[in-house]
Parts: C-alpha cells; structure tokens; sequence
C-alpha cells in the first residue's frame, strides 16, 4: 500500500458508531479493533482500501454499508493514538486522502501519530482563542514557535512554546469546522509534529557527535538536503 498525506484542514465531522475495545482476529491470524464511522457526505464515492484520517490517523476503509465505514485498526495503532477514548456518539474530525492535483491548504500532514497530549485549558480574550496543550518532553524539539502542528488531524500554527507544553492559536473557522469549542481540561488529543521539523531534529541527532546543534551552519542545511 502507497504512502498517503493528508493537509490538516478537516473535510467533515463524522460520527462513531461502534467501537471494539478487544480486537479481532482475523482469517491471517493478524489482530486489529473494528471501528464504525458514519461519514456522512464524505462517504460518497468512497471505496474499500481507501485512507482516511479519522482524528488525525490514517485508517484504511475495510467495509462500507451506506455512510457508514468500517476501519481495523492494529494494535500499534490503537496503542499509540486517542481512538480508544471514542465513544458512540462521538463526532470525529474526518479527512480523506490528498489526490494529485488537491489545493493543499494547510500542511502536509502523514496521519501517523508521533504521541498523545493532554489539554489543559482554552485561554479566551478578545478575538483570540488559545488552546494550551501538555505532552511528553520529547516531543517538544519538534514543536516551534509560528510552526505548523497537527492536533486530532487539524492543521494549526504553535503560537508559545514551554518546558513540556504549548499553545496553539484557534481562529473562528477552526471553531466551526472542529470539535475544539466543545473540548475540556484533560482530554487528550493526538499530536503530529511538523514532518520537515522532525526531519531536522532527527539529522541534528545523528550529526550531533561532530557538530552540536548550537553550532548549525546555512551549509550543514544544504548538505542534508534542507535547503537548496
């Protein structure tokens, strides 16, 4: 199966309308947890084996009654994301696949999850939104100011930045378009992290041992292919 992307800027808001806590087993012997979503007008058109990101994952289309599609999702998978936290009933951010030609709007977005953060709060002032979010220490190298971050698959721009958290900036589409006006203290959210940060973070870890990261020249960007 090819690699899929995604943009960030949510389609629709599906529903939830099952989810299996204890996974399957299949005919191959592998495991995976079914997932029902009632996509509404985003299932129009819609095959088996297609990708859509659901929260911000990218799930695999195995079955489709209607509006209503089934997703497996492994282990690792369920593991590593927030999908255990849905409920029936629950709205979900819905995102299909980028096609070749597709205005990509927000950033590009893998729909694999790096890890789980927690809200903390939603600072309101005028005409601005704030949405503070804590998460693992070792996920920050990769979160920067005015860089871009996926939270439940939505494509937003960092605003602070601190020791184990952040705020992202809400704009009143974002509003509309997502589930964020509606959530509180303590859920979680799943976070990707910007892929060209994580792509220098991960070079400056290798080079590290010859050149520390303070010391990062225009050149050491060319020679790993940065910039151009």
């Amino acid at each position: 199966m090819g690699v899929h992307m995604f943009t960030g800027i949510i389609q629709s808001l599906g529903t939830v309308r099952q989810v299996e806590a204890a996974p399957r087993v299949h005919e191959s012997g592998a495991h995976a947890h079914r997932l029902e979503i009632d996509l509404g007008v985003l299932a129009d058109g819609l095959v088996t084996g297609a990708s859509v990101a659901v929260n911000g994952v990218c799930v695999t289309v195995a079955d489709r009654q209607a509006s209503v599609a089934s997703f497996d999702v492994v282990p690792e998978t369920w593991n590593r994301t927030t999908l255990p936290d849905l409920r029936p009933g629950d709205p979900v951010h819905l995102e299909r696949a980028l096609r070749v030609g597709d205005p990509l709007d927000g950033h590009f977005v893998q729909g694999h999850v790096d890890g789980i953060g927690v809200i903390e709060h939603i600072a309101r002032t005028a005409g601005e939104w704030k949405l503070w979010v804590s998460t693992r220490p070792e996920h920050m190298p990769c979160i920067v100011p005015k860089g871009s971050i996926a939270l439940d698959g939505v494509s937003l721009t960092v605003v602070d930045v601190e020791d184990a958290r952040f705020s992202v900036a809400l704009v009143p589409t974002t509003l509309q378009r997502t589930t964020f006006a509606r959530r509180r203290p303590g859920q979680r959210v799943n976070i990707e992290t910007d892929i060209v940060a994580r792509l220098v973070v991960a070079w400056l870890q290798r080079t590290s041992t010859s050149a520390p990261a303070s010391a990062l020249t225009w050149q050491q960007l060319q020679a790993g292919g940065f910039v151009t």
